[in-house]
């Protein structure tokens, strides 16, 4: 499995339970992070970049090793620049693609979740090599279902989670190809996780309150990839059978 985003924590918010699964199933996962997350600060006479970049760089190695993740590679390209250099970050996606040789490769949905422009450019990115490689992967990409768009809506807009006036449609759940439900050690696992990514979730947790931000992160929903031609807030194709979904619920061991 390759998990590739665009800043550390990312990973660990969307798709934290799939890598640790994995991973304890004797899978290899590589998660790439293509900037250290320098400027991810409301206070940037604090945290200057240099600082900031190395503290989430030890940051990350922490919430890897939680989440039983060897190996972790933050690239360091410009964090909130990412547009300007799609040719590329488009060509270091595909060269990452053709090292490691995944069956499986974990990224942003077209919206990027949140709408942040760094995360839709590796989205982009990652879509490039899937199709220049004759999509020859799996492609899962991490979306909202309506379900949970409506359940945390309350959430999302007191604290802005989204960088824009858009709203993701989110896909039906019977669209989802993969959902990760974690509860039990495995959930307390990824909050652990997130929670060693002080810098960045110390202040999340707080506002949100640790019982809600545990709601929120418990549930990882991914669709694998679309033709380019398809639109995913559209959901199905003309005539395709909804799915079942892939469940992976985690146990207590």
């Amino acid at each position: 499995m390759l998990s590739v985003w665009a800043h550390p924590d990312d990973e660990t918010y969307l798709a934290g339970g799939l890598m640790a699964a994995a991973a304890a199933n004797g899978q290899r996962v590589v998660c790439v992070a293509l900037t250290a997350g320098e400027r991810g600060t409301d206070d940037p006479e604090t945290w200057p970049p240099e600082r900031l970049g190395a503290a989430r760089r030890l940051e990350a190695d922490a919430a890897m090793a939680v989440l039983g993740v060897r190996e972790h590679w933050i690239v360091g390209m410009p964090d909130g620049g990412l547009d300007a250099w799609g040719p590329v970050g488009a060509r270091m996606v595909g060269q990452m693609v053709d090292e490691i040789r995944p069956d499986t490769v974990v990224t942003f949905g077209p919206d990027g979740t949140t709408f942040h422009p760094d995360h839709v450019a590796v989205h982009r990115w990652v879509r490039h090599a899937w199709e220049e490689r004759g999509r020859g992967f799996r492609l899962l990409e991490a979306v909202w279902t309506a379900e949970a768009l409506e359940r945390f809506a309350g959430l999302h807009e007191e604290f802005q989670v989204f960088m824009s006036d858009a709203r993701p449609a989110g896909v039906p759940a019977d669209a989802l190809s993969l959902r990760v439900a974690l509860d039990g050690p495995e959930l307390d696992r990824k909050v652990v996780a997130l929670r060693a990514m002080a810098s960045q979730i110390g202040p999340t947790v707080d506002a949100f309150g640790l019982a809600r931000f545990t709601d929120w992160v418990a549930e990882e929903r991914f669709v694998d990839a679309a033709p380019a031609t398809r639109e995913l807030a559209i959901g199905l194709e003309p005539g395709h059978a909804p799915r079942t979904p892939e469940l992976v619920t985690a146990h207590r061991r």
